[in-house]
This record gives structure tokens, C-alpha cells and sequence, in this order.
């Protein structure tokens, strides 16, 4: 599923850019599953410029299955220069689990032979986030 994104919003300088536009998303009137995890993926131009965002899974409510293959799928036809995921955490806590953080290493693996960088996972829990990169987990 594509999420159309304001202008003004399309440069991402920090994760709370990120943050914003994803709280934005779950909170809409027309938000469905606000229960369950989504990942996304932000597809990047060489500027920080979404190109695209994109729903890549809905999950259950503590998680979701993700591949390779579909987060890079959208990424190589756009000739997406990187990108930025995000899941978010129902729970309420951002707290990146083991297999959030093997996700986001087995991801970086695919994008360093794609040629498309994976420059942060960004965990969203109701008022808050987490950046994986600013805790230095990847």
C-alpha cells in the first residue's frame, strides 16, 4: 500500500521526521489495525527526499513478518538511492527487541549488495521512538 505524504513533509532531516509523518498515519480517521504492527519502508532520493512511502506488512499485535524480498522489491524498480524503515510497537514500549534488531541487520546485509543503503529503523510506541542508528544498534 502507497501513503500519499504532504510536500512540506517529503525531506527527512531527523528521525522525528519520520515520527511525525508515521504518528500522523496511525492516527488518521481512516487508520485501520492501529492494534497490529506495520512496517514500512521510506523510499529515499540521494537528498533525503521520500520518493515513496510504503506499507510493506501488517502484522499482529507484537509482530510481523518481513522479508527481504518485499522491502527491497518497490526500492530497486524506483532506483531508490536508501531507505529508512519503521515498525511500530502497540504495546506502547519502543524498547527494539532481538528480532527487530537481527531484522534491521539482515536488512542492512541486502541493501549493501543492492546498492541501497538502509540508514535507520525507526520504532514507533505510542508518544514516543526510538531511532536504531542514534542508539548506535546499527
Amino acid at each position: 500500500m502507497i501513503i500519499k505524504i504532504a510536500e512540506d513533509k517529503k525531506e527527512i532531516l531527523k528521525p522525528q521526521d519520520i515520527y511525525q509523518i508515521l504518528s500522523d498515519c496511525l492516527r488518521c480517521e481512516d487508520a485501520v489495525d492501529r492494534d497490529k504492527e506495520h512496517f514500512w519502508v521510506f523510499h529515499l532520493d540521494c537528498r533525503n527526499k521520500i520518493k515513496l512511502l510504503e506499507l510493506v506488512a501488517l502484522g499482529t499485535l507484537n509482530s510481523s513478518l518481513v522479508h527481504p524480498r518485499e522491502v527491497f522489491t518497490r526500492a530497486v524498480g524506483l532506483r531508490s538511492a536508501q531507505i529508512i524503515i519503521a515498525h511500530n510497537h502497540p504495546s506502547g514500549i519502543a524498547e527494539p527487541s532481538e528480532d527487530d534488531i537481527s531484522l534491521t541487520k539482515r536488512l542492512m546485509k541486502a541493501g549493501d549488495l543492492l546498492g541501497i543503503e538502509l540508514i535507520d529503523h525507526i520504532i514507533l510506541a505510542g508518544s514516543s521512538y526510538i531511532s536504531l542508528k542514534e542508539k548506535s544498534l546499527i
